[in-house]
């Protein structure tokens, strides 16, 4: 069998260098200018590290689709890590999103976006608008049913039929609303309306299909389209995260994710867990020529800190690294030292989407993780924790961050 790539080889590969100040949407950015020059920033936004947040990910997409210039500030939730001192100074609670606007710092996303609109104007239609208000309160009832289904255990099979009836019969409205206009947003273009919908309606995708067995994308055609209408925006897809991440990041944020423990369901988590990842319902347009140097590019850059943290010595973790992303880039099967199944699939189950990467080239690096594990055993990494995440602590890849 095929040696690995040496790492100056691999480097030699890692040809992905997007522009994150003026390119797509990017979640390492740190700075977004939209070709303007950095005197015309007025807005700070700050941010989850992880790109976790729900609240954070409406905001940052409403900056990204207006293409105001504005700085990112990362904070670790509370969730993955200790919360910075210098942010609670600033904000009390401590809680995300946050935004500056021309110095003034205003939390609670539907007060930041009401501020935004009143600086830059709405997108397309306000948060105020008469179209606007009823679609949000739509949204809530959807969340509301969401967590009542997802967010607590149910005593009986009665039980958890009487929660999914109450979802699908939401959903149903859901469905009425997006058949309102011809094409797939909730108004004739892609509004506030839809950014109002997008966080939580992407988790209630990925954990519905994970602990319920149900895919809403599937199940719900007007669902399905609006969300292949959002996979056409370079905005949406820069935010976009995949069913692994959510469904792994929401127990600790929520309180609990219960699984219904039926064949679906555990077909389902089988199929997000372990593979394949390809041709599951998370996303939809074409995979890009640049997801496998992209994947590569991203886990040179933190190779280092990759190794470090990781169950194995390095020993042993370091070829079996380079294995896998010789599969990666070159397709070739490489043979990793022995007992490196558990190494290997621990990084695998800690790839979070879109913080490190792109989500197609998420699976393309979990892929040939998987593949490369394989080939010695079928050894799984320590399990992910359910009641917290400090497992995915920034404060191990801060300086390589920077």
């Amino acid at each position: 069998m095929h040696q690995p790539l040496s790492w100056s080889e691999l480097e030699a590969l890692a040809d992905f260098h997007p522009d994150l100040v003026n390119g797509p949407t990017n979640a390492q950015a740190r700075l977004r200018l939209f070709g303007q020059p950095e005197s015309a920033v007025r807005v700070t936004l700050y941010r989850d590290h992880h790109a976790w947040c729900p609240y954070c990910q409406k905001v940052w997409l409403w900056l990204e689709e207006k293409q105001i210039p504005y700085r990112i500030t990362k904070v670790t939730m509370f969730c993955y890590g200790q919360k910075e001192a210098w942010y609670k100074q600033k904000v009390r609670s401590g809680m995300l999103p946050a935004v500056e606007l021309d110095g003034r710092l205003i939390t609670e996303s539907d007060d930041i976006l009401l501020a935004l609109e009143t600086a830059f104007g709405p997108l397309q239609w306000g948060m105020q608008d008469t179209r606007v208000l009823p679609l949000r309160r739509l949204e809530r009832l959807l969340f509301r049913a969401w967590c009542s289904w997802l967010c607590y255990p149910t005593r009986s099979a009665r039980e958890e039929a009487q929660n999914k009836a109450q979802f699908v019969q939401v959903v149903a409205q859901v469905e009425a609303a997006l058949a309102q206009t011809p094409g797939p947003f909730f108004l004739e273009e892609f509004s506030t309306a839809d950014v109002v919908f997008v966080p939580y309606v992407e988790r209630m995708n990925a954990s519905l299909f994970y602990y319920k067995g149900y895919s809403s994308r599937e199940e719900n055609p007007s669902l399905g389209d609006w969300f292949t209408g959002l996979e056409t925006l370079l905005t949406y897809r820069g935010t976009q995260s995949d069913f692994h991440t959510h469904a792994h990041d929401l127990p600790p944020q929520m309180g609990g994710c219960y699984s219904n423990q039926e064949p679906q369901t555990k077909a389902n988590q089988q199929r997000v867990d372990q593979g394949p990842w390809f041709g599951l319902p998370d996303v939809a347009y074409p995979e890009p020529e640049t997801s496998r140097t992209e994947a590569l590019t991203r886990v040179l850059k933190h190779r280092d800190k990759i190794i470090q943290v990781n169950p194995a010595p390095a020993t042993v973790m370091d070829p079996a690294l380079r294995a896998a992303l010789t599969h990666l880039i070159t397709g070739v099967e490489v043979l990793p030292p022995a007992n490196s199944d558990s190494a290997l699939r621990y990084l695998r189950d800690r790839i979070s989407v879109p913080r490190d990467m792109s989500i197609y080239a998420a699976k393309r690096l979990r892929d040939s993780l998987e593949l490369t594990a394989s080939l010695v055993g079928p050894s799984q990494g320590p399990p992910i924790p359910q009641q917290h995440r400090r497992d995915q602590d920034p404060a191990n890849f801060a300086q390589s961050c920077q």
